[in-house]
């Protein structure tokens, strides 16, 4: 979440770049909110400083009274008062930070200003292509219609199973999903990032901390009895990790890759493509997450996006990098990179990973700190994360780029040793 302070300080400029964003000018009416309550909140705060000066003068005059003799009931009374007076300015003060929180916990993260203003995907700047996309002397198919063909891609006994957007993999669809997950995390671990397998259940607070909640609880599935919650992706309990945390300086960057299945409600899909496998309820993923300092964070995204092509690379896909315009980017993020993969067989781009810088929007919910080297006193974090990739969207991406006119299709070679 945004610093309070920061608001007052610089009013203008933040709410004109959040101006730039997905709701517009309601970022402003709650900054505004934001400024007059922390002013109502300074102005309580003075008040019961004042109060409590008057109270230890009162206390010095009672304790001479009593050494003198004299009777001191109503300075005694008058205290009484007093400290009334304090109690209820201290809950006031104590409401009013609660309704600080609640605003700024809605409140999106501030684009750097090399972030291109937009309204939505149309507005994204491509910054960079690698491989040439594919084209077929043949007819090219779809991945569920070479899965169907193959029966190793079962998207009917799923929905029997469970309900729409699912499916069974089957056999050597199976196997090459276990495969690209070993490869991905092998590439990014001999890179420098930490294996880390964490928890695939959350509780409301690990939400909070990466942003999800209270915005945006439509979109994950909740166990009400437990009040758990089935993770959208592996940053929301990676980053928690550290929640709670002053980090030595010296051991930032931190770097970490885990592969999860990701669960998501998908409830703002409506009319968006949900055909095989490029919209489940349920899929496979491979993210990185880096903790970081503030004068390291733009290399560090940098690299984190890198390290993401690499992935692509390795497979022989042919992608493009977006940056990402204000009104396309998710709530949480500064800045973001897409990487859009190339698929053959529908003659167009497709997400396959999403790379963000978070500056410390997450670190000031989750309390994610570092001691710095230089003073000693800890500072919020940078967070960082990405998809290293999407595993459902690759599979899809290697089937339809790598087919042939007989249906059957090829595996990248780099891809040998795991099969």
């Amino acid at each position: 979440m945004l610093d309070a302070k920061r608001i007052t300080s610089d009013l203008e400029n933040i709410a004109k770049r959040l101006g730039q964003r997905a709701g517009g000018a309601k970022w402003r009416a709650e900054l505004e909110q934001v400024v007059a309550l922390d002013a109502d909140r300074k102005k309580r705060l003075q008040e019961v400083e004042q109060l409590k000066s008057k109270r230890n003068l009162a206390s010095q005059e009672i304790a001479k009274a009593k050494k003198e003799g004299r009777d001191a009931t109503a300075i005694l009374e008058e205290m009484k008062a007093v400290a009334d007076k304090v109690k209820g300015l201290d809950e006031g003060v104590a409401g009013i930070e609660t309704q600080i929180r609640d605003l700024l916990l809605g409140i999106p993260n501030v684009p750097v200003e090399e972030v291109p203003a937009g309204a939505g995907p149309e507005q994204n700047l491509e910054v960079r292509r690698w491989g040439t996309p594919k084209t077929f002397p043949f007819p090219a198919k779809t991945h569920d219609e070479l899965g169907e063909q193959h029966g190793i891609l079962d998207f009917k006994k799923a929905g029997e199973v469970t309900g729409a957007r699912f499916c069974f993999l089957k056999g050597k669809a199976a196997r090459l999903e276990r495969a690209l997950i070993s490869f991905m995390i092998d590439k990014h671990v001999a890179v420098g990032y930490e294996e880390i397998a964490p928890p695939f259940l959350v509780n409301r607070q690990t939400l909070i901390g990466t942003g999800q909640l209270p915005k945006f609880e439509e979109d994950v599935f909740h166990i009400e009895k437990f009040d758990w919650f089935l993770i959208p992706t592996a940053e929301v309990p990676v980053t928690n990790y550290h929640r709670e945390e002053i980090l030595p300086e010296k051991d930032l960057p931190r770097k970490y890759v885990a592969y999860t299945p990701c669960f998501r409600s998908e409830a703002g899909s409506y009319g968006k493509d949900t055909k095989g496998l490029k919209r489940q309820h349920q899929f496979s993923k491979v993210e990185l997450v880096k903790f970081a300092t503030p004068a390291t964070s733009a290399a560090e995204h940098d690299a984190l996006t890198a390290d993401a092509e690499k992935i692509l690379q390795a497979l022989e896909l042919p992608y493009r990098v977006m940056l990402l315009c204000t009104g396309d980017m998710g709530g949480g993020s500064q800045k973001t990179y897409d990487l859009e993969v190339w698929s053959s067989a529908q003659k167009s781009w497709m997400e396959i990973s999403s790379c963000s810088n978070f500056g410390d929007y997450q670190a000031r919910r989750a309390n994610i700190r570092y001691r710095a080297e230089a003073d000693g006193k800890p500072a919020f974090a940078h967070t960082l994360n990405g998809s290293g990739l999407a595993v459902g969207r690759t599979l899809l991406a290697i089937m339809e780029n790598y087919q042939k006119e007989d249906g059957t299709f090829d595996v990248p070679s780099t891809l040998a040793e795991y099969l």
